[in-house]
């Protein structure tokens, strides 16, 4: 079970298909989430869901007019599905306290169905009233205590048919990360992840925007082990090009409790 809280600001909630210009949005976000570990067919796997509640207030620029909005709301919620397809077979408690990494290769699927606020009048919105699918295929490679990981997947949007009276599609995006995670040992790890998106272009009425991204994002993780049930995971990330698309910095933190399988 994770709690978590996290503090974003930059150009959230504001759709890329707009033409906002300055906008100054902050969000304080509440999210919990459970996870579950899988036994499929052999393999290791997880399943997880989060639902995140945001606070989102600021000010924009629209049609050279200065608009202000303050929201709150639940989130689209996440619910994902992990399974590793080599290097990671299912294990008992007993069995995964002697397990050493070498390599990895897993697949995910993230389902976002259309359940935050939206209200189709606003310019501005926490949840996207569309379903999104994310597939992912990621390696991880360990190198004693030190790992490198790499995935790479695509969003894919259905329309959102309430975009001020009109109707919006958007093309796939796809993503592209790579982390280094390092182990402490005891539960207590870092990494430094590069992310980068690109594609998205929107379509509102059948009219193309120019709003392409090829966006590239930098952030790292600090996993801290409290008890053998409780950890606090810390993180943050801040964009370092931003051609179109949300452009924000975020920092957070997480409480996370484990039971069962022996803890």
């Amino acid at each position: 079970m994770i709690a978590g809280y996290a503090w974003t600001t930059g150009g959230i909630g504001a759709d890329p298909a707009l033409p906002l210009e300055d906008a100054k949005l902050t969000a304080h976000t509440a999210v919990l989430a459970y996870a579950r570990a899988l036994n499929v067919w052999g393999t290791s796997g997880k399943i997880q869901v989060a639902l995140p509640y945001t606070s989102l207030s600021g000010t924009a620029r629209f049609m050279g007019a200065e608009r202000e909005r303050e929201v709150s709301g639940l989130h689209d919620p996440v619910f994902r599905l992990a399974v590793n397809l080599y290097g990671a077979p299912a294990l008992s408690f007993q069995e995964f306290a002697s397990y050493q990494q070498d390599l990895i290769v897993g697949v995910s699927v993230a389902v976002t169905p259309p359940l935050g606020q939206y209200d189709e009048d606003k310019l501005v919105n926490i949840g996207n009233n569309r379903w999104s699918i994310k597939p992912e295929l990621g390696i991880s490679q360990a190198f004693g205590r030190l790992a490198v990981e790499l995935a790479a997947g695509a969003i894919v949007f259905t329309k959102n048919d309430a975009f001020l009276g009109r109707t919006r599609e958007q093309a796939p995006l796809f993503t592209f990360q790579a982390s280094v995670v390092y182990d402490f040992g005891r539960g207590f790890w870092g990494a430094l992840t590069s992310t980068y998106v690109t594609g998205g272009q929107t379509t509102v009425d059948g009219e193309r925007a120019d709003d392409r991204r090829d966006n590239v994002r930098i952030g790292g993780t600090l996993t801290i082990p409290v008890t053998r049930h409780h950890s606090v995971k810390l993180y943050g990330s801040t964009a370092v090009h931003t051609r179109r698309g949300p452009d924000f910095d975020v920092i957070g933190m997480a409480w996370q409790y484990r039971w069962g399988a022996g803890f």
